[in-house]
């Protein structure tokens, strides 16, 4: 983001989207339906359940994510008349083939460009399916608004039973916590429709990565951070994974882009947060044990290969990001009020800038002025 963090309708990532809009430099670089079925072959099973059991999961998701609705719409005060699409109950093969799926939609892939280019895309394609198959065995939800006439809410049934085993909850109440913070997802997009254009957009110009290939890309981004991280240098951007390194080494206009989508992913899953948790006991009974146990859980340590992959990836970082989005949304909301908050779903410039989320009084007073 430049120093004054405006993008301008001519000179922004939408502009960017109109200007490159079909031929993504994306397009083909990643075979997805290599991705998918990579993927697939290797996530790991989920938690074991009967067949009964599996089943009312799923029926109790779907009722779940129908429910969540009103208490989002209270919470936000978002309203809208857009269609509420049925939530997808998938499995990690599932969630992997949706991810794909969104993937080639975002980066302007199509099934003739992915014959063409078939050779060059399956390389990459393998890299991006063991990274998906990661992935897969962590997601409990996602809101995708890039596929379908009204986006798609997916929900990975066998996760979210994983972590409410785990936690040793409720586990009516920790299946409606989670729909609500990805019916707000929905509810975010559906009420702010330019968002997702903005999101492409930026897409576009992070995806001008120039002439080196992105199988090699990758394979010396995970090399160069294994290889720092060893070296324990102080504030090294490889602490915070590929995409730490990756913003470090890139053109200005390629880090712009990823600092926006940062600034934006930060934004949309702290207020996400922020909603799951102020429904109340009310709604979710047991919302404050479930909390409290979801963030106890997030500090454990993980396994070896899973700490690896979590710091070759920057999960940990994105954790991080997200405690600091929450806390953005809740000092807002404390100071101003939701229905005030809400101006920042208005267009590009009240979006946080990157030294606004450390100080929201500072998006406060740029935003919303003095007399707040």
């Amino acid at each position: 983001m430049d120093q004054e963090g405006s993008d301008t309708a001519e000179s922004g990532p939408v502009a960017a989207l109109e200007r490159h809009q079909g031929r993504s430099v994306l397009s083909g670089v990643i075979d997805w339906q290599v991705a998918a079925k990579t993927g697939s072959a290797l996530v790991p099973s989920g938690p074991r359940t009967s067949r009964y059991s599996a089943e009312q999961v799923v029926a109790e998701l779907a009722v779940a994510s129908e429910r969540a609705e009103g208490p989002v719409r209270a919470v936000t005060g978002l309203l809208d008349d857009r269609p509420v699409p049925a939530a997808r109950i998938v499995d990690r093969p599932g969630w992997i083939g949706a991810a794909a799926d969104s993937m080639a939609q975002l980066t302007g892939s199509d099934t003739a460009s992915a014959t063409r280019k078939r050779f060059a895309g399956k390389p990459a394609g393998v890299q991006a399916g063991a990274m998906l198959a990661f992935l897969s065995t962590a997601i409990l939800g996602q809101y995708d608004p890039f596929t379908g006439p009204d986006g798609t809410l997916l929900l990975v049934a066998p996760n979210i039973v994983a972590v409410e085993r785990a936690l040793g909850v409720s586990p009516s109440d920790f299946r409606l916590w989670v729909c609500l913070h990805e019916v707000t997802h929905r509810v975010q997009f559906s009420s702010a429709p330019w968002l997702a254009d903005y999101m492409r957009a930026n897409v576009e110009v992070l995806g001008e990565v120039g002439d080196e290939p992105l199988t090699e890309m990758l394979s010396r981004l995970v090399a160069e951070v294994r290889d720092r991280r060893r070296s324990a240098i102080p504030d090294d951007p490889a602490a915070r994974g590929i995409v730490g390194l990756l913003r470090a080494s890139q053109a200005p206009p390629q880090r712009e882009a990823l600092d926006r989508l940062l600034m934006l992913g930060t934004l949309l899953e702290g207020h996400a947060d922020h909603v799951m948790d102020a429904v109340g006991p009310s709604v979710v009974p047991s919302v404050e044990q479930i909390r409290t146990a979801f963030d106890q859980r997030r500090k454990r340590p993980t396994n070896p290969v899973q700490r690896i992959l979590r710091a070759l990836l920057g999960v940990d970082a994105k954790v991080a990001q997200y405690v600091r989005g929450k806390a953005f949304v809740d000092e807002v909301v404390g100071s101003v009020g939701m229905a005030r908050f809400n101006t920042v779903w208005t267009d590009v410039d009240t979006l946080p800038r990157v030294d606004e989320i450390e100080d929201p009084q500072r998006w406060i007073g740029r935003v919303l002025g003095s007399g707040r």
